[in-house]
């Protein structure tokens, strides 16, 4: 058995003369919570649909639990429960029925499996009602429990708690850290919610203009954006000089003309501040902290727009 639910090389999408996904290698092994992050428009969605088999890629190999061959990838995608972009529900009809349809499609013997699946995503009390009037959380936790119907082992969502309220949000947050835990599920998660994304994800891939251009854990994207000395000034390349050349700093950087971080001797910020104002530096602000996810992708893209 393949450590890996998905490996893909050099996966590119192209419309036209556009690549809406370029040469993107991404590699997810069992249990990991996933999170590709990026702007509205950087490919997420595409290559979520290149991996569900919902259009085809211009080039590159796709590998869902350790096979790569057509049909090979036709019944790894059996293994997979999805909800990508507007989730396919039925509005006149209830949870219940939007399950039997979704139980039949997939082929589960298992009745009972649509009242356990409804009691997981909190539905189980719906009767009734029908979806159409469900408000926009119930829809979300309907098109998730259509997702867990064929009791699958990769889940891939696209923007789960989109449009949701924060105590939607966090019900969605537990909901897949449950699913993880107890069910043993990987997941593959795209959001634009990036500090409620850092909560849930172990893994993360940034995506920016169809390119893949970092990956790395839960415990990496901590070491990168562990504590530093923030320092907001009207001169940050002169302040990097002095603090390198009186007090040894190499771990640091101008992260904008006005914004410089030091991730050392974090105990001396008082120290670091009297030097600056004392060459004549205004310091409009200086503080010990800590990068946010938000942060770190604003840094590494130039900025988002959600």
């Amino acid at each position: 058995m393949s450590e890996y639910v998905l490996r893909t090389r050099d996966i590119s999408k192209k419309y036209g003369g556009a690549y809406a996904i370029n040469n993107v290698s991404i590699e997810i092994k069992r249990g990991q919570i996933y999170g590709l992050i990026g702007l509205n428009g950087a490919g997420k969605t595409s290559f979520m649909r290149v991996v569900c088999g919902l259009v085809s890629p211009s080039s590159g190999e796709l590998e869902l639990f350790g096979q790569t061959g057509e049909k090979e990838l036709q019944r790894g995608r059996r293994r997979i429960g999805q909800s990508i972009e507007t989730p396919a529900i039925y509005p006149n009809l209830t949870a219940v029925q939007n399950l039997e349809i979704q139980r039949i499609i997939s082929g589960v013997p298992d009745k009972n499996a649509i009242t356990k699946t409804l009691e997981i995503v909190g539905l189980a009390d719906t009767g009734n009602k029908k979806a159409k009037n469900f408000s926009l959380g119930m829809r979300q936790r309907l098109a998730l429990a259509i997702a867990l119907i064929p009791n699958p082992e990769f889940l891939i969502l696209d923007e789960p708690a989109n449009g949701l309220d924060p105590r939607g949000i966090i019900e969605t947050r537990e909901l897949l850290r449950r699913l993880a835990r107890e069910r043993g599920l990987t997941l593959l998660v795209s959001s634009h919610l990036l500090d409620e994304l850092a909560q849930v994800a172990t893994h993360y891939g940034i995506i920016d203009k169809g390119r893949l251009i970092k990956q790395l854990s839960a415990d990496e994207l901590a070491l990168e954006s562990r504590q530093h000395i923030r320092i907001i000034t009207k001169d940050a390349a002169k302040a990097i000089a002095l603090l390198k050349e009186n007090f040894g700093v190499t771990d640091c950087q101008a992260v904008s003309a006005n914004e410089l971080w030091v991730r050392e001797q974090i105990e001396r910020t008082g120290e670091m501040n009297t030097l600056l104002v004392r060459h004549g530096i205004v310091v409009e602000s200086i503080a010990v902290t800590e990068q946010k996810l938000e942060e770190y992708f604003l840094n590494l893209t130039g900025g988002m727009n959600t």
